[in-house]
């Protein structure tokens, strides 16, 4: 059993961000309401405990508060920005709002006799988002850092182990952020730095053979990264009892379905490639309004997936790619009862099955890939973009024809194997099919022929984005091949627009 880091939840933006730079530092961490009580905190038994940050004013009647008995138990707690704030005010200090408020980068003097702060230097750069401070410490706290604004940048009581930071430490925006979190694990916690995935992998497989003992097991298998990967595990775990359905709605990128195939040929699956793509057409033709066709695309996937798991017979066990940001998202673990928000996707109900294995639920997307790595799947899986489900059929605007997804397809090749050449590159980058068309000149020639958009973004968690600063000559390089060699495109244009206020997809 892996030592454990609580994280307890405020509403802060950066929780899952706290939870995983944890992990990185070879801790077992879990993220758990901020209500949760001191009796199951206690049973728990973390090693320690961090405080989010979150929105509200803690002086507030309404504003969420934790048991105050947390700060009796003995375990360390590190309160972060809402987290330093909630503890100052519960422990008799004083908290108010900002004359000044800070945002972003800010200058901070460290008092590096703090065991946070050991080893950083006196002075360094923080990351600051807060309209209320701590104006008045609580009895037996001390002051260890300070900005121009703020005099309590950060505090602690030594003797009962309680330490706070109004900053942000788990940013890269922060100076030695990691650093300091690692002090508070290693040189608060004690910890022994236990976790390690090679660790995850051997539990996970001694659960689903007891789990699964001799019997069979069916998986969606979509070809994004937490299927895939899941698929993996399970063929470690209990080779030949899995069933892996693939089914191919003629949506993919580029030679995707064969890449998908031909990564799991060689383990011990029963993979079955549905090639659909007809079928999938012609339901949604004629169709432009983009919320019927994702509606459309799903209820066929859960036909077409109907269909090939009556073929297999009597399957007692359904396998999910489902990881850790879903089950926080939901507000705890998931049910075994099939619905719509499983990442099988909208499938029937009356699918019976005895039982939903998980074996990545504990797991965030970058330990998620880091596994998959260690189970041997290719990069072209591992580091696979986000892709929407109904494919590239949303990224074709309007209707949706055979002509124009090769054309998408190819534009969208054509983008990713000349950002593939950059050392730098976007976080997600695709090409869009418009749907209006541009006078161009080809030869001599006009012509009145399709326009391409290209979408590159920068994000951390993908509910917001950037659009990414692509060079001219990328972009240019990127435009003289597309015009050149899909001879039906004339016009490429780049879309600079963040989010919010657009999406990251175009529908």
């Amino acid at each position: 059993m892996n030592e454990l880091l609580l994280v307890l939840d405020f509403g802060g933006q950066y929780k899952e961000l706290i939870a995983r730079t944890v992990r990185g530092l070879s801790v077992y961490s879990e993220i758990r309401p901020g209500s949760t009580g001191a009796d199951e905190i206690r049973n728990l038994n973390p090693i320690g405990i961090i405080l989010t940050g979150g929105p509200n004013s803690v002086y507030l009647p309404d504003a969420p508060k934790c048991d105050p008995e947390i700060f009796n138990l003995g375990i360390p707690v590190l309160g972060i920005c809402y987290g330093m704030q909630l503890m100052c005010h519960m422990l008799g200090g004083t908290v108010q709002p900002c004359k000044k408020s800070e945002y972003g980068r800010v200058k901070a003097s460290f008092r590096t006799q703090s065991v946070l702060f050991d080893g950083i230097g006196e002075q360094g750069t923080v990351l600051m988002s807060h309209t209320d401070f701590v104006s008045k410490l609580p009895d037996g706290f001390i002051s260890t850092a300070s900005t121009k604004d703020c005099p309590h940048a950060a505090c602690e009581c030594p003797s009962k182990k309680l330490f706070g930071v109004q900053f942000h430490p788990e940013v890269e925006h922060t100076d030695n952020g990691r650093k300091m979190m690692e002090q508070f694990l290693y040189a608060v916690c004690g910890a022994k730095g236990d976790y390690r995935l090679d660790d995850y992998i051997d539990t996970q497989v001694r659960r689903i053979r007891q789990k699964v003992g001799d019997q069979r097991v069916l998986l969606a298998l979509s070809g994004g990264v937490d299927s895939s990967v899941c698929a993996a595990l399970l063929s470690k775990a209990i080779p030949g009892q899995l069933a892996c359905i693939f089914v191919d709605h003629g949506f993919m990128r580029l030679n995707e379905g064969d890449e998908i195939e031909s990564a799991f040929s060689g383990m011990k699956l029963n993979f079955i490639r549905v090639n659909a793509q007809h079928r999938f057409l012609s339901r949604i033709k004629g169709v432009t309004d983009p919320e019927r066709k994702r509606k459309i695309i799903g209820d066929e996937f859960a036909r077409v997936f109907e269909e090939e798991a009556g073929k297999l017979g009597s399957i007692p066990f359904l396998a999910q790619g489902t990881i850790y940001p879903d089950i926080i998202e939901s507000g705890g673990k998931l049910g075994a009862t099939i619905k719509s928000h499983h990442n099988v996707g909208g499938l029937p109900e009356n699918l019976a099955f005895a039982e939903v294995i998980e074996p990545l639920s504990g797991l965030f997307k970058d330990e998620v890939r880091a596994l998959g790595r260690k189970l041997g799947l290719p990069a072209s899986l591992t580091e696979r973009q986000p892709f929407p489900g109904p494919g590239l059929a949303v990224r074709v605007m309007g209707e949706v024809t055979r002509e124009k997804l090769d054309i998408v397809r190819m534009a969208d090749f054509i983008m990713c194997e000349e950002i593939g050449k950059l050392k730098n590159k976007p976080q997600q980058y695709f090409a869009v099919y418009t749907g209006t068309r541009s006078v161009g000149v080809k030869g001599d020639d006009r012509t009145y022929d399709a326009v391409i958009a290209l979408r590159a973004v920068n994000t951390s968690d993908f509910m917001t984005c950037r659009y990414a600063p692509l060079s001219h000559r990328t972009l240019s390089r990127i435009a003289s091949r597309i015009t050149n060699e899909i001879r039906s495109v004339s016009r490429v244009v780049y879309d600079i627009t963040s989010k919010p206020p657009a999406t990251v997809e175009w529908e």
